[in-house]
């Protein structure tokens, strides 16, 4: 793969070719995704409760959180199953919710689904919690690695299999703040 590049150098020589997703397809895409989110829970009597997966969804989360048309309430998990590469390693939940969950409409939020063992860890334990009911929300799928069965109720686009950046995913904790979804050199 080569030496990584810096953080201060430009998104243009920190990514390949053009963008996979487009800064303007996502702002469309997750507009959307908020008008479908909101009609699903137009007639809930409580407010929504968005759960975000940190650090990779916030980004994803706060632009979603915008586009909903419904009163919605942040809590968040803080989750890891990468390490400073792209291997997957060991799954470590770090934080759970601090809200009552019980009879509450959930919302899982995640930047990406790819073997679903994340996401599947942390629904099952948000099930112990007893709401009312639970969904999951994706920017991306990446069915190529599934590992484990995984429903996505709101998906933003299902991606080729490629390590992806940008738009709050990372690799080693950089290129959050690119504005699209791009690949790695």
């Amino acid at each position: 793969m080569g030496e990584a590049p810096t953080a201060t150098e430009p998104a243009a020589k920190r990514t390949t070719g053009r963008a996979l997703i487009s800064a303007e397809r996502i702002a469309k895409r997750v507009q959307d995704m908020g008008r479908e989110i909101s009609e699903v829970y137009a007639d809930i009597d409580t407010p929504l409760v968005l759960v975000v997966i940190l650090k990779g969804a916030t980004v994803f989360a706060a632009d979603l959180l915008r586009s909903l048309s419904i009163p919605a309430e942040l809590e968040f998990v803080s989750a890891a199953s990468y390490g400073s590469g792209t291997a997957p390693g060991k799954l470590r939940l770090a934080h759970m919710v601090e809200g009552p969950l019980v009879g509450r409409h959930v919302l899982l939020i995640e930047d990406i689904i790819d073997s679903g063992r994340t996401v599947s860890a942390i629904a099952k334990r948000l099930r112990r919690l007893r709401p009312a009911s639970l969904r999951l929300a994706a920017l991306l799928d990446r069915p190529a690695r599934r590992e484990v069965e995984t429903s996505i109720d709101f998906t933003g686009f299902v991606i080729p299999d490629r390590f992806v950046i940008g738009y709050g995913l990372d690799y080693a904790g950089l290129y959050r703040e690119l504005p699209g979804i791009y690949t790695l050199t």
